[in-house]
Formats: structure tokens, sequence, C-alpha cells
């Protein structure tokens, strides 16, 4: 073989790892596979914490059988990070639990997802780990996922910053358009990415199957809000553009973030106080100060240098991180029901196939016994059970790659979890494994749940269908135009194979 012959040879592999690497650090992939994982941990760890507030002091808190001495003997020794070890009064228990809950609120809503995800995953570890005993594997799902939500962009789509960042777009959008006019150009404006029409596409036709006017939110970046335009004010009273100065004022007003800021200066306050006191370990109070400085320092460079390379290079290692989270979520899934599948092969129960037959003569897992007994009646059915589910845990992580098995046992493992939420009455263990399990959805699916979604939202709130000030939607794209190209790259991320 000839020189030439090798190094054709060598070409396609290199282009193929050329364009995967463009890929990962030019796209936070999955946007609506993380924003169905922060939506589905945040509203599990939400209903947990309401369904059990008339116990909570005696699961977590200070005069409960795992008491607060107990505790603080097992954390001086394993090290666990929960900040209901600081003091072990009432008032602070209680404050702590009330922050956990509204973190969890506005994290399921896409409020400053950034910030929510950090008290988010403060309040699932001081809960957790202040009482280590309370929990099952549905809260050990939630403990990791907490964790890595941190590092993923999960509010690009059906979020409130989604929306505020489209708002923002469309005022953006409006102002462009009417300089245009004043100047006598043709058109009227175009977005960030010189695309007519600026903003949000919300009457757009469908292009993959998907009808897009049913899209609750556009898919954007949760944090990536500009501060306001440059003002661009003359001495006579007017901009570059001719407008007034209370037109750009106004358009100032619309787009400028007041409220992150103050967030972030109060949230480095506490920080302060708390590196003061000496209450966290050295690793800790860097893995804080470093989330709170990357924040500022894109807060800043958003501000100063929109389009500059050094917002550019924070874009890429946003990506990167992202991406590398959400591998790691998926390889977590997949290690559970791995792990689950062949240690349940080991069982001599779930060898002769009895195996379910036994939790559903427990007591304490039969919420509804004339329907355990009815299940436990059938000797075929709960053979067919018990082998079912080894079969689909085992083969699962190895069918990632063929979409259509792949689906068909993910839904077959989601109608499981739906039937042990009632038939075994652990709700919460199975919305977390089926939250868990959403990161493997076709965003197709996906898209379509979202349009379902806005289409019920237009039914029940119709006033909702206009602009943010009352003003009709900027009209999008028709059917026979050249699509967005970043609209279509957005469509066909996702994790069908």
């Amino acid at each position: 073989m000839s020189r030439l012959d090798r190094l054709h040879r060598l070409e396609r592999p290199i282009a193929s790892l050329a364009r995967g690497i463009a890929r990962v650090t030019a796209t936070a992939l999955g946007p609506y596979q993380t924003a169905v994982i922060r939506i589905g941990f945040a509203a599990t760890w939400l209903l947990f914490l309401l369904r059990e507030l008339p116990n909570r002091h005696e699961m977590y808190g200070p005069d409960g059988p795992w008491n607060w001495d107990m505790a603080q003997q097992l954390i001086a020794n394993n090290h666990a990070f929960t900040v209901l070890m600081w003091s072990d009064s009432t008032f602070w228990f209680e404050t702590v639990y009330v922050l956990a809950l509204l973190s969890s609120v506005l994290l399921m809503l896409g409020w400053r997802t950034r910030t929510m995800s950090v008290l988010f995953m403060v309040g699932v570890l001081s809960l957790q780990n202040r009482s280590i005993f309370m929990g099952d594997g549905g809260d050990n799902v939630i403990h990791l996922m907490s964790v890595y939500l941190v590092l993923t962009r999960c509010g690009q789509v059906w979020s409130l910053d989604a929306r505020r960042l489209r708002r923002a777009q469309e005022a953006r959008a409006r102002g462009e358009r009417s300089g245009a006019d004043e100047a006598g150009r043709p058109g009227g404006g175009a977005d960030e990415a010189g695309r007519p029409g600026g903003g949000v596409d919300d009457t757009a036709q469908p292009r993959d199957g998907v009808d897009d006017t049913a899209q609750p939110w556009d898919v954007v970046d949760e944090a990536e809000t500009r501060d306001g335009f440059d003002s661009g004010h003359s001495r006579d009273g007017f901009d570059d553009s001719g407008h007034s100065r209370d037109e750009t004022d106004t358009r100032e007003d619309e787009t400028r973030d007041r409220v992150g800021p103050v967030l972030w200066w109060i949230l480095g306050l506490a920080l302060s106080v708390v590196t003061f006191m000496g209450e966290l370990g050295w690793g800790w109070l860097l893995i804080f100060w470093g989330l709170w400085g990357a924040h500022g320092l894109w807060w800043a460079v958003e501000r100063r240098a929109p389009g500059g390379e050094l917002r550019l290079l924070l874009d890429v290692v946003a990506n990167l991180v992202h991406n590398a989270a959400l591998f790691v979520i998926m390889a977590e899934a997949c290690l559970i029901y791995a792990t689950a599948g062949w240690y349940k092969i080991q069982g001599s129960r779930w060898q002769d196939g009895t195996a379910v037959y036994y939790p559903l003569q427990l007591d304490s897992f039969s919420p509804w016994p004339a329907l355990s007994d009815a299940l436990a009646a059938h000797g075929t059915l709960v053979m067919l059970v018990t082998y079912g589910t080894v079969a689909v845990q085992v083969a699962f992580p190895f069918t990632l790659f063929n979409r259509r098995i792949k689906n068909v046992l993910l839904a077959a493992m989601v109608f499981e979890h739906a039937v042990i939420a009632v038939v075994l009455g652990l709700p919460f263990f199975s919305l977390a494994m089926i939250t868990a399990d959403a990161v493997f959805l076709p965003t197709s699916f996906l898209r379509r749940v979202g349009g379902w979604a806005a289409r019920a939202r237009g039914v029940l709130l119709p006033g909702r269908r206009r602009g943010s000030r009352g003003e009709p939607r900027v009209p999008g794209q028709r059917r026979g135009e050249e699509p967005d190209p970043e609209s279509a790259e957005q469509a066909r991320v996702g994790f069908t194979a």
C-alpha cells in the first residue's frame, strides 16, 4: 500500500474526530434531557420534603432518634457535608428546611438555574448527610444527581431563565428594527446571529415532525442574559440611531439584569461569613468560592465583552463541563441497572423466579393489600415479572446503540417503576429512577411533549400567547424558507442511539 493510500485511509477518522470535537466544544448537548432531569429531580425532592413535613423533626431534626451528637460523631469521621451540623438549634434546622424547599421550587421552574442548582445541592446533601440511615435507593440517586446538576447547563429550555433571555432578545430585536426603519434601511432588525425577525420563533412550522409553535420556550442558555445596550447617548438627547434617551432607557430596562448581581453579592456575603466562622473545610471552600467567582466572571464578560474571545472561551469550557457531566449521568444510570441486574442473577430467589413474591407479603410494602394478594396469587405472573426484571436491567446498557430496542426497554423500565410506586408504595424511589431514565429519551419525543404542554397552557391561559408586554410575537419562519441553522442543530441534538 502506497503512502498516499494510507493517508487517504486516515482522512475519514480524522475528519470524524474533528467533527466530534467541534460539536462537543460548540454545543451543550441534550438540552431537553437535562431540562427533564432538572425538573424531575427538583420535583421529586420537593414532593418528598412536603410529604415528610410533619415528620421532619424526627427524620432530620436535632431531637430525632439519630440525634445531633451521634450525627456529629459520624460526620467527624466521614467528613460528609451538611450545614445542619453548624448549629443544633431548631431555628437553624427550620431555616435550612425552608431553604431546601424554596431552592427545589425555583430550580424546577428554572429561575437563576446556575445559582439554584448549587443551593439545591446544598439542601440535598445537608439533609441526607444529617441522617444517612433515613434514605433508600432513590435518595442515593438524588444525592448523586444533585451534584451533577451543578455542572450542567440545565436551563437551556423549559425554564424561566430561557423566557427571560427570549424577552431580552425580543426587546433587542425591536430596537434594531426601529433603528433600521428610521435610518431608511429595508428589513427591520436581526438578532445576534443575523437572522431576520430576531428573538424567538413561536410560529415556526414543524421541521422534524414536531410542532415548533408548541414549544414553551426556545433553546437558550439560562445565564446569558445581556445586561443592556450601549446607550450611545449624545448631547442633544438622542442616541446614534435617532432614538430619544427615554426610548433607549426603556430598551435598557427591558434587558438589564438587576436581580442577578444582587443575588451574587448576597451569596458572596453569606459565603464570607461562613468562611470567617470556619465551618467549612478547605475543599468545600475552594468549590463554593470557585463557583461564586465563575458566575461573577461570566456576568462581567457577558456585560463588557459579549462577543470577545474570552466570552467564546467561557462558552467552550461550559460546554465541555456540561457534556462531561451529561456523560457521567448516563454512565451512572447504566451502572445502576447493570449492578442491580447482575446482583439479582446471583440470588437464589431471582434464579427460581420467586423473588417478586416476597415483598408483596410485607405489610410495609403493601399499601393496597388486596392488590398485592391478587398479584401474589398468580405464580406464572410472578415468575414472568421476576425474570423480566432481571433481563431488562442486565440488557439495557447493551442496547443503547440500537434506538428501537433501547426505546422498548426504556418504556418497560418506566412502566416497571410506575408499578413499583403503586404496588409497593415507593413513589419517590420510582420518580427518581424514572427521571434518571429520562436522560435516554429521544429529543423528538421530548420536543413533542413540550408541544403538548404548550398547547395545554395556551388553552388554559390564552392570554399568554401574546408577547411579554402585550405585543404580538415576532413572526417566525414560514414553510419553504431556509431553516435556522442554530435551531436545526438543536433539533438534531439528543441521545437517540
